[in-house]
């Protein structure tokens, strides 16, 4: 007992420390897995000897993996998205089997090996591919349609590939028997499952979820899942196939999220040690005496998927820079590959030298794979003209619609927080340009000058919208690493431009100051703002009292609520004796430049609230600040302090 917690321990120690080092390499996780497994497997330091062991605990990781597949098959979804799962995904998959088979034949081995390595290096990584689609923003684009239902289709072909492994690992005239059997049973398992399991599987899920226990919930979604698995293992098909009908039956109630949230812990530790196992399996030395076979086998590989989705998308309509980047982006392993290797070795189909070989490569091109997606855009501007015409047509698109516009906001993503703000903008009579990387959103706004569709974390996109003519910036969308670029090129066009930016939390606040915001919007602070004004409120306080004590906790929080910055269009009446804000750039030629701020000696009631540097963090300074050129200095005070102490800080005191 004291060996085995010691070993799950190291276990659990390697993986946090792997998976933390990948998450800030901004890694797939799954790579630290599979490095946990290299390390302590038999073939390395061998701290972990019994790998069969290991690998049927590991086993519940694909079964709740294909359970959450099993989850996400909606029928509306897959005819939604038919041309290009039922057309390039088939093709895709189909094609790449029959390649290889034919070329393992060639090879001199039986066509069982070209089937089972065919059908592998047809999948490529669901968790790599759409976790860098979503951080890159790109799934809405052509491209990122095309790569989700490729992958959508390969999930589901992952099905028929489980039931069939099996079956080919029967002797040579049995192949045929067995191949029969097992998609028949397969078959009949799909119809009567779904046919007969629906009405059942609603009703009894109902009947736990009027208890309003949440343990009991969740004991009852391990009950189902695995009851299925067990019960198509008992009828001679794999368990992940149990998990997947399982998962397309509860997908059709209401209950599919709740069960999603209920199993994502389970899944990922669980699929976590799978792929530790399948590192396990990887012979280090094995992969360094062949290291020129499994450098070559990676290339050919890669280079090859690569070609044939390219060939495939376009066939199937897609202009060159989308089939280019769907390529890319599909152009590697994935952890289904390894979940079908591992299961033709359990059957005798690879010989061992053939499994290492392969089992290097297609690890090799899983560690390749966020390195080749990062540079895609780059490869594909490389390779054709069209898309920089298309970036540039899109680009002129933009600066055509917004050319008009002069003092405007300059909005970045218009979701329900970029709507809301434009609203009140249109309110206040400011006018303001929208940009979102959603066609859909843009189509739905049906507003062609204000709402337009583009990255706003590209430049010359944030230049076509006239971020040198804007009066602010606002990144209305909680995503740090986009917010960082926009400001990084925000600071570069226009460093005396205010920008505020939405955060999650307070987290962020200070990576994204010292980036140059202005002003950083947490939406738990805001949240936590209302839920107290709310309950004072209900507790009997008067409503002047509450609005005094919220404004306070605000002003003491953001420096911009003791001031605004003045536009154009803002009234006039009341509003001329409230503070306001104004930002002033020095040049080179500015009398204020060299000085200190007490030697300027600022008349009237005007305070300097900050001064941005080089597009740093604002920082509030004191009496022996000493000024240079490029300072962006906040000043606050009413209109008429401010024209004074704007004509100091330029043109020095007028001597009359």
């Amino acid at each position: 007992m004291p060996e085995t917690l010691l070993l799950v321990l190291l276990l659990l120690a390697s993986s946090v420390v792997v998976v933390t080092l990948c998450r800030t390499l901004r890694l797939p996780p799954i790579l630290g897995y599979i490095i946990v497994g290299i390390v302590l497997g038999p073939h390395a330091l061998a701290v972990v000897p019994d790998v069969a062991a290991t690998q049927r605990l590991a086993e519940f990781g694909i079964v709740f993996l294909m359970f959450s597949i099993g989850l996400e098959f909606s029928l509306p979804q897959l005819h939604a998205m038919r041309r290009a799962v039922f057309g390039l995904g088939l093709a895709q998959v189909a094609l790449t089997t029959l390649g290889a088979t034919v070329a393992v034949e060639l090879l001199g081995y039986r066509w069982q090996v070209g089937v089972v390595l065919g059908g592998a290096l047809a999948m490529s990584s669901t968790a790599i591919v759409s976790r860098m689609l979503a951080e890159r923003m790109e799934l809405v684009t052509p491209h990122g349609r095309d790569v989700i239902g490729i992958l959508l289709f390969q999930d589901l072909a992952v099905v028929a590939f489980l039931v069939l492994i099996p079956a080919l690992g029967h002797p040579g005239p049995d192949v045929g028997i067995a191949l029969a059997k097992a998609l028949g049973k397969g078959a009949l398992a799909l119809g009567l499952i779904l046919y007969f399991g629906q009405k059942p599987m609603r009703v009894w899920f109902h009947l736990v979820a009027r208890q309003r226990s949440p343990e009991l919930f969740v004991l009852n979604v391990l009950l189902v899942t695995l009851a299925m698995a067990e019960l198509t293992q008992l009828a001679g098909l794999s368990l992940a196939l149990g998990a997947f009908l399982a998962g397309m039956l509860i997908a059709e109630t209401e209950f599919r999220y709740q069960v999603d949230e209920n199993i994502k812990p389970f899944r990922d530790v669980l699929l976590g040690l799978f792929f530790v196992t399948m590192g396990m399996l990887l012979d280090l030395r094995v992969g360094a005496v062949q290291a020129v076979e499994v450098v070559l086998l990676f290339a050919v590989v890669v280079v090859v998927k690569f070609a044939l989705v390219v060939v495939l998308a376009r066939a199937f309509g897609s202009p060159l820079a989308t089939a280019l980047r769907t390529g890319v982006y599909l152009a590697q392993a994935g952890e289904f590959a390894l979940v079908m290797l591992a299961l033709a070795a359990e059957n005798a189909l690879l010989p061992p030298a053939f499994t290492q070989l392969a089992l290097a490569a297609m690890i090799l091109s899983m560690l390749a794979a966020p390195l080749m997606i990062q540079h895609a855009d780059r490869l594909v501007r490389r390779l054709t003209a069209n898309d920089w015409l298309a970036r540039a047509a899109e680009v002129t698109q933009v600066a055509a619609r917004t050319m008009a516009r002069q003092g405007h906001v300059l909005i970045c993503g218009f979701g329900r927080s970029g709507q809301n703000l434009a609203r009140l903008l249109e309110r206040e009579d400011i006018s303001y340009v929208a940009l979102d990387a959603d066609p859909q959103r843009v189509r739905d706004a049906a507003d062609g000058t204000s709402v337009v569709y583009g990255d706003a974390s590209r430049r010359e996109m944030l230049v076509s919208a006239g971020v040198e003519r804007a009066r602010a910036v606002v990144i209305t969308f909680a995503d740090t690493p986009v917010a960082l670029r926009i400001l990084h090129h925000v600071h570069q066009l226009r460093p005396d431009l205010p920008v505020v930016v939405r955060t999650r939390d307070d987290s962020e606040i200070e990576r994204l100051l010292a980036a140059g915001a202005t002003e950083v919007v947490p939406e738990i602070l805001e949240g936590s703002l209302m839920l107290a004004s709310h309950s004072l409120l209900l507790l009997g306080l008067p409503l002047n009292r509450v609005l005094k004590r919220i404004r306070a906790i605000r002003e003491e929080r953001y420096g911009l609520f003791r001031g605004f910055f003045h536009g154009a269009s803002d009234a006039e009446a009341a509003d001329n004796l409230q503070p306001r804000l104004r930002t002033i750039l020095l040049s080179e030629r500015a009398w204020a430049a060299g000085r200190t701020l007490g030697a300027i000696g600022l008349q009237g009631n005007v305070e300097v609230t900050g001064v941005r540097r080089h597009g740093a963090r604002s920082v509030r300074p004191g009496t022996d600040w000493r000024f240079e050129a490029g300072d962006a200095v906040v000043l606050l005070g009413q209109p008429v302090d401010l024209v004074r102490a704007e004509t100091r800080l330029l043109d020095g005191p007028r001597t009359r």
